[in-house]
């Protein structure tokens, strides 16, 4: 039976969603917090319970809860896995922070600063295997083979942006390879592996799919204007991040491939050499916005909004297909 609330009064879309799942997620939690235990490495539990802790809007899991209600699901298994989605998003949090040697998330020291990168390192590698054991529960070779292929394209999508962050000949086409591999594959599969514990048919599976992947990528590519184009104290980080660890990111490589010689030798001092002055973020922002990249990508995440808000369109009615519709919106909405 699908839970009966008042949720008009809640303007946002996530806060909405997080009051209409908010029976499963607390026995997510439940779960989580049993199987982030271990017997013999107390560091396991200390490592996960400072992250996950820290907050987050529980996104990635919400969304397999949601995809289950919306295809009338009324098993335990979608628990299972909105868990299992958490410890995947969990374990490369640990992982992306050793490899960016970045000392704060959500406003806090990261695992890697309060203890070390081989701690941090090792208990993703932990929480991997914990959630391959959560996927194997639920009896289901299709959820096994999705959010399998969904880690090992993280992982891909991770190394690539290794090699192409500061090669200032990486495309829009490269870019969007990384962002389907580091974002918008957790949040396919979240959507998608919803659907198929819930029994839907080909169709629903497929576009609770295409919600999630679209979803995922409009999602990084407002944060990635965000962090040249957005407002500290809402997005609560610093202007001009990703410049100064020098990622090239949306905005960067448009105004890039528009670039004349003396801008290219810019960007490759800054962005490819990591030779940064005073004042280079200013510059930079103008060449962003001289050359239209900051406006073009905002059109890039609206359009990737409006391609998630249509992949619903196959889904049955329900309360929650309203709600993921305006979480598109509000993905969006973000933005200037």
């Amino acid at each position: 039976m699908e839970p009966v609330m008042n949720i008009t009064k809640i303007t946002k879309p996530h806060d909405r969603l997080a009051k209409y799942v908010a029976a499963d997620m607390e026995a997510v939690n439940l779960l989580i917090r049993d199987r982030m235990a271990s017997k013999y490495a107390p560091r396991i539990p200390e490592v996960t319970r400072h992250l996950i802790d820290a907050g987050g809007k529980r996104l990635r899991p919400m969304l397999t809860l949601a995809s289950a209600h919306i295809c009338g699901y009324e098993g335990p298994y979608h628990v299972h896995l909105a868990a299992t989605v958490e410890f995947i998003h969990t374990a490369t949090l640990l992982h992306d922070d050793v490899v960016d040697e970045s000392a704060q998330r959500r406003g806090r020291p990261t695992a890697n600063l309060l203890w070390d990168n081989k701690s941090s390192v090792l208990v993703g590698d932990y929480l991997f295997s914990r959630s391959f054991q959560l996927m194997t529960e639920t009896g289901s070779m299709d959820v096994l083979r999705i959010l399998s292929d969904a880690s090992a394209t993280i992982a891909e999508g991770e190394v690539l942006q290794m090699t192409a962050a500061q090669d200032l000949a990486t495309d829009e086409d490269i870019y969007l390879q990384v962002v389907r591999g580091k974002t918008a594959a957790l949040f396919s599969a979240a959507t998608k592996v919803g659907g198929v514990i819930a029994g839907a048919d080909v169709s629903t599976v497929q576009a609770l799919s295409d919600y999630g992947d679209s979803l995922g990528i409009s999602f990084q590519v407002v944060d990635d204007l965000l962090d040249y184009d957005g407002q500290s104290s809402i997005t609560g980080k610093n202007i001009g991040d990703d410049f100064r660890e020098r990622k090239l990111t949306l905005p960067v490589i448009k105004a890039v491939a528009n670039a004349d010689s003396k801008e290219q030798a810019f960007w490759s001092r800054t962005i490819e050499k990591g030779s940064q002055e005073d004042g280079d973020l200013e510059r930079a922002i103008s060449l962003l916005q001289k050359h239209g990249a900051l406006e073009a990508t905002r059109l890039d995440a609206i359009s990737w909004a409006n391609k998630a808000k249509a992949a619903l369109a196959p889904l049955p009615d329900h309360d929650i297909k309203s709600i993921l519709y305006d979480l598109a919106t509000y993905v969006v909405a973000r933005l200037k």
